[in-house]
């Protein structure tokens, strides 16, 4: 059953909390069917699995194409709590991800409208619908919260 797009959002917001816990930059991305059902999962990985694809992204799509065994994921929804950087944004265009939702801009590399609008570029063969700005302060205050921290730790140490 076809919930809210907070309701999923606030699963994300979980996983990206997760990734926090782990040392990683806190993302999380969830995927779900037409009928509403999370079918993939992911949370920023990169750093433990020394794998620089390992991103929230990349992660929920692997599991949701595992889940459906298939490549592509005609008529799926992904929520993500920062909008998709250029790697990100081009696997969901390849695995033909109907609409992308995400929580707060990525202002620095965000390839879903913010530097790049790969996600819409009509000269591919394929674009999403998006809705970006879902629980955009849970989302940004994360982040910004992660790198406040790393930001303090990594004074401490040098003083």
């Amino acid at each position: 059953m076809l919930k809210s797009d907070e309701y999923y959002m606030k699963i994300a917001l979980e996983l990206a909390q997760t990734a926090y816990s782990h040392n990683e930059v806190p993302v999380g991305a969830v995927i779900i069917s037409k009928d509403g059902d999370i079918i993939g999962r992911g949370f920023n990985f990169s750093i433990a699995s020394n794998d620089p694809t390992s991103h929230a992204e990349i992660v929920a799509l692997r599991e949701a194409g595992a889940f459906l065994k298939n490549y592509r994921l005609n008529d799926t929804t992904m929520f993500v709590t920062i909008e998709p950087c250029p790697m990100c944004a081009g696997a969901l265009i390849n695995a033909r991800v109907k609409r992308l939702v995400f929580g707060a801009s990525y202002i620095k590399a965000g390839a879903c409208g913010s530097i790049y609008n790969l996600v819409n570029d009509r000269r591919l063969n394929h674009r999403l619908i998006v809705t970006g700005g879902v629980l955009e302060q849970e989302a940004r205050g994360l982040i910004q919260g992660f790198f406040r921290d790393k930001r303090t730790t990594t004074h401490s140490k040098n003083a």
